[in-house]
């Protein structure tokens, strides 16, 4: 199979998340958009529904190839190893990525919450990781960058929970959790949820939402405006999804947001996040703000 083969056609604009929004500087969106292909195209091999193990992990191989500069494997890759060069920085989140399509590829359960966390820690991270290096932040940020997106990982696994065993046989809701319902990874092909399965999704989906909590302070510790606006977006978009995952059934419920339901709470993250750096900066100048003791 060629890297023609393995293409789903899925798009950044096709994602649950904002991906290089225009909330992004302009200047930094083609060096997002240059990393989300190289992920994008190491998705489509780990999620190909017809081809074997052998022939995903020498196609992702193959990506790496092109992000070490051997010409002729991987254009994604390529690209991808010459916007590292042209801006300084490392491929170390692009590996890590890849580690968790390998481990995609070879590895179909997860027996617990530190297992997965596990993979969120290179399936997950990196993305935020590379863009908070791309616009200069520092990567003191970076716990908080891995809770927020580590979130995102969760929930997008449990809205699409029961599409991942159906097509591909692959459970990220972790065994020990089902088993202690008295459930096995069949009664995920089930038309509707289970009382059970319920608590199971929405037990993790607080787990989700306690990342989110630790995330919170996320966006107003960014440097940079216009990423720490998307950052809040995001936040925002991710709070929702965890509370509709702790009341709703993703077997037989629509959990994803719609298009009006996406802007408006958008809207609210952007300027809750507006509105809080604005106080800081208003509070920094005036002193005087927060109160004197005399």
């Amino acid at each position: 199979m060629g890297a023609a083969d393995f293409t789903s056609g899925k798009g950044h604009r096709d994602e649950n998340f904002p991906v290089a929004s225009r909330l992004v500087r302009a200047e930094l969106r083609p060096a997002i958009l240059a990393f989300y292909r190289f992920a994008r195209a190491a998705d489509d091999v780990a999620d190909h529904p017809t081809a074997n193990a052998e022939q995903k992990l020498a196609q992702l191989d193959r990506l790496e190839a092109g992000l070490h500069g051997e010409a002729g494997f991987s254009v994604e890759g390529e690209d991808l190893r010459s916007v590292l060069q042209e801006r300084g920085l490392t491929d170390r989140h692009a590996h890590d990525l890849l580690e968790a399509f390998r481990r995609d590829v070879t590895k179909r359960r997860y027996a617990d919450w530190s297992e997965l966390m596990d993979y969120c820690r290179f399936s997950a991270a990196p993305v935020g990781r590379f863009v908070l290096d791309l616009h200069g932040e520092s990567d003191a940020l970076w716990p908080l960058n891995d809770a927020l997106c580590s979130a995102l990982q969760v929930i997008n696994h449990l809205q699409d929970c029961a599409k991942d065993y159906r097509s591909l046989d692959r459970v990220y809701v972790p065994v020990d959790r089902l088993a202690a319902e008295g459930l096995d990874v069949d009664c995920l092909s089930r038309s509707k949820g289970s009382p059970q399965l319920r608590r199971v999704i929405a037990g993790l989906a607080r787990q989700a939402g306690a990342l989110l909590d630790r995330s919170r302070p996320f966006a107003e510790r960014i440097v940079d405006r216009r990423l720490a606006l998307e950052v809040g977006v995001i936040q925002a978009l991710a709070e929702s999804l965890v509370r509709r995952l702790e009341r709703r059934d993703p077997l037989s419920e629509r959990v994803h947001h719609n298009a009006l339901e996406a802007a408006c709470l958008a809207l609210r993250g952007g300027l809750v996040v507006a509105m809080r750096r604005l106080v800081r900066i208003v509070g920094a100048r005036q002193p005087g703000l927060h109160g004197s003791r005399g």
